[in-house]
């Protein structure tokens, strides 16, 4: 049951927790895209921008959203594309492995907010792994892996 007594944990799943699982999903891509030589702009939030630097973009409703934008890979094929794709998942679900290892081990205690870290994390990559499109030039992962592997068709833009 969900009481008032939940409201912190609730904030700070929705300003701090959400937003950190968003951000380490689009490092994914960024990250990616950059080993294989390719230009990246990354842009967290939504709204007028607060904070610009080089190609990262702070915006002012930070907690809703994260994106980023890729171009130009040096190695240019279905494979790295693929990977960079996939990357934000990768980047959803090791964490929560490394976590629930630790967890396992007594290195880490479990605790609410760990839980709560890997509910989100599953989440962003299972949904992110759906074949759809967001709105117009917005593909899922799975649907930019779809695309590039079916029709050959390279999206440069993961949101």
């Amino acid at each position: 049951m969900f009481t008032l007594q939940d409201m912190g944990g609730f904030f700070l799943s929705v300003f701090i927790l959400l937003p950190i699982v968003s951000v380490i999903h689009q490092l994914g891509h960024v990250i990616f895209a950059w080993l294989f030589g390719g230009n990246a702009k990354f842009i967290v939030g939504r709204g007028k921008r607060l904070v610009k630097i080089g190609e990262i973009e702070v915006n002012r409703v930070y907690f809703l959203d994260a994106f980023c934008e890729y171009k130009n890979l040096k190695w240019d094929n279905r494979w790295t594309h693929s990977i960079v794709y996939l990357g934000g998942v990768t980047f959803n679900v090791v964490p929560v492995f490394i976590l629930n290892t630790f967890i396992h081990k007594g290195i880490v205690p479990p605790s609410a907010i760990f839980e709560q870290f890997g509910y989100f994390s599953i989440y962003f990559a299972f949904f992110a792994l759906i074949p759809i499109y967001y709105g117009k030039g917005h593909p899922s992962d799975g649907r930019a892996l779809y695309e590039i592997w079916k029709n050959g068709k390279k999206l440069d833009v993961i949101d």
